[in-house]
Order: C-alpha cells, then sequence, then structure tokens
C-alpha cells in the first residue's frame, strides 16, 4: 500500500505529482471518503497537473465530466455517483463503456456502482486527519 501526506493546499500539486507516479499504466481510479475528505480537490489537482486547463469540478449533478489534457491530448473522466438511485442509472449511462475505453477514469462513490468496476480497479482512500491534512492510500 502506498500512502501519500496531502498537508495543505499549498503543497497539494507535488502530492498529485506523487499519485501520478504511482498510477503506473493503470486507467480506473476509485477514489473512497467522507463527504468533504477532499477527494474533488485532490482530483482536481491531479488533473491540472496532467495538463487539463479546463475548469475540474464535482460532476454531481451531470454524473461525468470530460477533460482533455492540453499536453498529452489524454482523455480523462471523472464520475461522481453520489446521487445515483441504482446500479442500472450507471449501467444505462454507459458506466462500463467508460471504464473499459482506456482513458484514465476518476471516481468519486465508487461503492454505488462497485460490480460495474474493472478488476484492475485502483482503490483510493482520502482520510482527513485532525489537523486539517490528508492522507491518501491506494
Amino acid at each position: 500500500m502506498k500512502i501519500i501526506q496531502i498537508n495543505s493546499l499549498v503543497t497539494i500539486h507535488a502530492s498529485a505529482k506523487e499519485f501520478i507516479a504511482e498510477m503506473g499504466d493503470r486507467t480506473v481510479f476509485a477514489f473512497n471518503g467522507l463527504m468533504g475528505a477532499g477527494k474533488t480537490t485532490f482530483i482536481k489537482a491531479v488533473c491540472e497537473i496532467l495538463g487539463v486547463n479546463d475548469v475540474v469540478n464535482s460532476p454531481t449533478f451531470s454524473i461525468v465530466n470530460e477533460y482533455r489534457s492540453d499536453t498529452t491530448a489524454e482523455l480523462i473522466y471523472h464520475f461522481d455517483f453520489y446521487r445515483m438511485k441504482d446500479i442500472q442509472e450507471a449501467v444505462d449511462m454507459g458506466a462500463e463503456d467508460y471504464f473499459y475505453s482506456g482513458a484514465l477514469c476518476f471516481i468519486e462513490w465508487p461503492e454505488k456502482i462497485a460490480e460495474l468496476l474493472p478488476p484492475d480497479t485502483v482503490f483510493v482512500t482520502i482520510e482527513e486527519r485532525g489537523d486539517g491534512s490528508r492522507v491518501l492510500m491506494m
């Protein structure tokens, strides 16, 4: 298990670089953490390091946001399944097509659609510490 410390928003990009170095050729990342743990904020930092210049925000209502790296032209999908009512909703929107597309997929609230996740999904947990820092485990 890899542990990455996120001390503050000032240093979050350094933590994002460390995360990217650990990604390897894996493409599907399932982020677990309590509401407010920093999942979206961390994914935003990762996307920025990967060259996304678009505004990166939570796809809470749209379910999925699509970004493209301006440096590599790589597609990145950012999912938020928090409002998903049932697994069929994810099936109907073609979630599995995204997951198996070869594009990077960052998923918030993956427990809502766990049975659709590819076997090689990387599970990432973000926990907030008492001092406001976060720790990321993958």
